[in-house]
């Protein structure tokens, strides 16, 4: 009787069959990524190309003038700047403070902290229309109105649309933003250091004034560039609560309207009497306010690299 020798079945390895889901997740990936990219292109040459023509200096140093088919955009781009600045100054510190306390001070069972993460987390899912509705009554209606009757005899001052609200409502928006980034880089210093510290004899304040803080400082910048992305671009809630349709001039004071050049690119579109006059308009505007989104950010990376090489 001969015995039948079977011919081995040579299935791939668990290595080989890994290497391959590797491969095929990496060509997945970065087909996703340059799709992605591909269509940011777009984009940018598209509004670079139909706006190139009207980018001059008269452009961006010029009131616009009535009916919005001529002039320029100047008071848009103050306007927008000053909103921004203000946004920050008011929502960099207020996260960064809910941060801290979050990461160094709250304990992990505390109820305090829950409500606090759960706010955090509703306020990052609301949309922005909800936050202009809730400028408008809280800041202008309520704080506004109430300080007119007490400082200035119901006299109409602050219980009315200005750049002040305006970039306390955006403040508000942006805030979930700055506490994730700088609790993040908070939580990223090593804990070695903290108790080094603790050890030498200081105290808990002074260790997260001279340890921590410096150790997160790229944190917080991150968290404040994002806060300026997306805080420059959003319309909605300043609709309601400072800017302005047509506004020739640059706010002086913080009771002042302002123009806003997302804002501006709305009217432009849908609210000009000769809208198809205005398209090479609308794309200047567009380009213009890329470009300032670019330099605000580009301001903030510079300044986290240059704070990076010094520590």
């Amino acid at each position: 009787m001969t015995n039948a020798i079977s011919t081995p079945t040579f299935l791939p390895s668990a290595k080989g069959r890994r290497g391959a889901a590797d491969k095929l997740a990496a060509t997945l990936t970065g087909a996703a990524a340059f799709f992605i990219l591909a269509i940011i292109a777009i984009v940018i040459v598209s509004i670079f190309n139909g706006g190139k023509e009207h980018f001059t200096w008269e452009f961006l140093t010029q009131a616009p003038e009535e009916g919005m088919t001529k002039g320029g955009i100047f008071p848009a781009i103050i306007g927008t700047v000053y909103m921004t600045l203000l946004m920050s100054i008011m929502a960099v510190p207020l996260g960064t403070i809910t941060a801290i306390y979050l990461s160094e001070y709250a304990s992990p069972d505390s109820i305090f902290a829950r409500i606090i993460r759960f706010a955090v987390n509703t306020l990052a899912s609301v949309p922005a229309i909800v936050f202009g509705l809730f400028g408008l009554g809280f800041f202008v209606q309520f704080i506004g109105k109430g300080i007119d009757g007490a400082l200035f005899g119901g006299h109409l001052t602050w219980g009315q649309p200005n750049i002040l609200w305006a970039s306390m409502t955006m403040g508000f928006l942006t805030l979930p933003v700055v506490i994730v980034s700088v609790e993040e880089a908070i939580r990223n210093v090593p804990r070695e250091n903290r108790e080094a510290s603790i050890a030498l004899g200081a105290t808990r304040l002074q260790t997260i004034w001279k340890i921590v803080l410096p150790g997160s400082i790229s944190g917080i910048l991150t968290g404040m560039i994002l806060a300026v992305s997306r805080g420059a671009g959003e319309v909605a809630p300043i609709l309601f609560t400072g800017a302005a349709f047509f506004l020739p001039h640059t706010p002086h004071a913080l009771t002042d309207q302002f123009m806003h050049l997302g804002y501006h690119i709305y009217v432009l579109a849908t609210q000009s009497a000769n809208v198809d006059k205005t398209i090479p308009l609308q794309y200047t505007t567009t380009m213009v306010l890329l470009i300032l989104t670019f330099m605000l950010n580009l301001s903030a990376v510079l300044v986290r690299s240059r704070l990076r090489r010094n520590n």
